[in-house]
């Protein structure tokens, strides 16, 4: 199957009446979402609201129980789609760090690159040098994951994913297990990639990032999006009565 040529207005992503359901209980209640080239678009909402599963669903980690999810044109919810091919363009990094920990920080690194894209290993280690400085962790390429902080991990994490090339990355509470003078060392990188023109979708409830960085803020609860719209806005300005009473518990 062949494919238009994709263009900065087409969504990277897109989520067409997705539902999840585990058992009984449905945890995503049809959603539609479309994230375009470029666009940081940051979820927030409460516990057990969905956004968690939603992130999950983009690349059916958590396979769907209805709808279609699109990933640059492609469907990826179709029979005999190669997913494997696929979430190679997706980059994600969980609130825990996942790193080997037999392995160092450039084992980390190089270990997928080399096994699944066929990357030689001088050149995958040149990229995870190249990679490691710029989440500012140059001097640590020989140590394992047990000599690191947690920012330190999950920066190691997120230069992780980002050796794989991919084209969107997705960010689920990847600060919410840190202790709290971290959190600024690794929102820093998301920053940087943000500006970098990355396409991210991140859940988090880091409200200074959503506003300072976001392209969009999405609130979900109930496995639906209650509302949406520019960060200032829904922050400042919630429109819906569920965001206006989840805010101000969460921004006293």
């Amino acid at each position: 199957m062949t494919h238009a040529p994709a263009t900065d207005q087409d969504p990277v992503i897109e989520l067409r009446g997705v539902r999840k359901s585990f058992g009984e209980l449905e945890v995503l209640k049809g959603i539609d979402l479309a994230v375009t080239r470029g666009e940081v678009v940051v979820i927030i909402g409460p516990s057990g609201g969905g956004k968690s599963t939603l992130l999950r669903c983009v690349n059916l980690l958590d396979p769907i129980s209805a709808g279609q999810v699109f990933l640059e044109g492609e469907d990826l919810t179709r029979p005999q789609v190669d997913l494997n091919r696929i979430r190679r363009r997706i980059g994600m990094v969980f609130q825990q760090f996942n790193l080997f920990p037999h392995l160092t920080v450039l084992g980390n690194l190089t270990l997928a690159p080399v096994k699944l894209l066929g990357l030689g290993r001088q050149e995958a280690e040149r990229l995870a040098g190249d990679l490691l400085s710029r989440v500012g962790l140059a001097d640590k390429v020989d140590a394992y994951p047990r000599q690191l902080s947690g920012g330190q991990q999950q920066r190691v994490a997120i230069a992780r994913a980002l050796m794989m090339s991919p084209h969107v990355m997705l960010f689920d509470e990847v600060t919410s297990a840190l202790d709290p003078e971290l959190v600024s060392e690794v929102l820093d990188v998301m920053r940087d990639l943000a500006r970098s023109g990355m396409t991210m979708l991140c859940v988090t409830h880091e409200m200074g990032f959503a506003r300072e960085l976001g392209d969009r803020l999405v609130f979900i609860d109930g496995g639906v999006i209650a509302e949406q719209g520019r960060p200032a806005d829904v922050l400042d300005d919630p429109q819906q009565a569920r965001t206006q009473q989840f805010l101000r518990k969460v921004l006293r």
